[in-house]
């Protein structure tokens, strides 16, 4: 059903996840993300309060397996859900219940947790892990690079049909926030794209926010 890599970039501190599914908009309710506090993919069969609650328990100090572990005993049914957790140092905590849906995997590399259900084989979990860790450039560069990694090893059993891609660093809203809701056919292919038109206008967009003064204007009517 879904298969994600949570990371941190060490040299910026930031934060992100890339995730894909077979089922419709999974950038809505899997990926969450807090600046200079963590990143939580919550998947399986989804509760996506989970996010937000580990991400609670983070920012008051608890590490990422006591805060994983909070908010899976306080909702029920952990054996159905899959998680996997970043925090702001790197740090790590992973799960999955005995219910996790036909193949599943999840593991922790340096800085980064895989993780996925229904997959077609274990092996796309490693693979994901495998590229993080040895890729170069930004950090979203980076997880692309591992999603894509996992498609390549095989991916989820059956066809994915969305993909997202978020990341956050200094700032309290995301820096990068991209998401294929639908796609027929190779939802990664479209997210890539979407990165590839975005990432020359990012610190753009970043200027536009902080000083107005500043903003570069591509000359568009309505130009926001």
């Amino acid at each position: 059903m879904t298969f994600s890599i949570v990371g941190r970039c060490a040299e910026t501190g930031q934060l992100g996840i890339a995730i894909s599914s077979s089922s419709i908009a999974v950038g809505a309710r899997c990926p969450w993300l807090r600046a200079g506090v963590g990143a939580v993919s919550s998947q399986n069969i989804t509760l996506p309060a989970l996010g937000p609650q580990i991400l609670d328990g983070l920012a008051v100090g608890l590490t990422p397996d006591q805060a994983l572990d909070r908010g899976l005993s306080s909702n029920g049914f952990s054996q159905y859900r899959q998680v996997a957790v970043v925090d702001a140092q790197g740090r790590t905590a992973l799960f999955s219940g005995n219910h996790a849906l036909g193949t599943h995997n999840a593991l922790a590399g340096v800085q980064c947790v895989a993780a996925g259900n229904l997959l077609a084989s274990r092996a796309v979990i490693d693979a994901m892990v495998t590229a993080f860790e040895s890729s170069e450039g930004c950090l979203a560069a980076r997880l692309l690079s591992a999603l894509q990694a996992g498609q390549g090893a095989g991916g989820e059993a059956g066809a994915v049909h969305s993909a997202a891609l978020s990341v956050v660093g200094d700032l309290t809203w995301p820096i990068v926030d991209l998401r294929v809701d639908w796609a027929e056919d190779n939802p990664i292919g479209e997210l890539a794209r979407l990165w590839d038109a975005y990432q020359p206008q990012l610190q753009d967009y970043l200027t536009r926010a902080l000083n107005p003064t500043l903003a570069p204007s591509y000359g568009v009517p309505g130009d926001e």
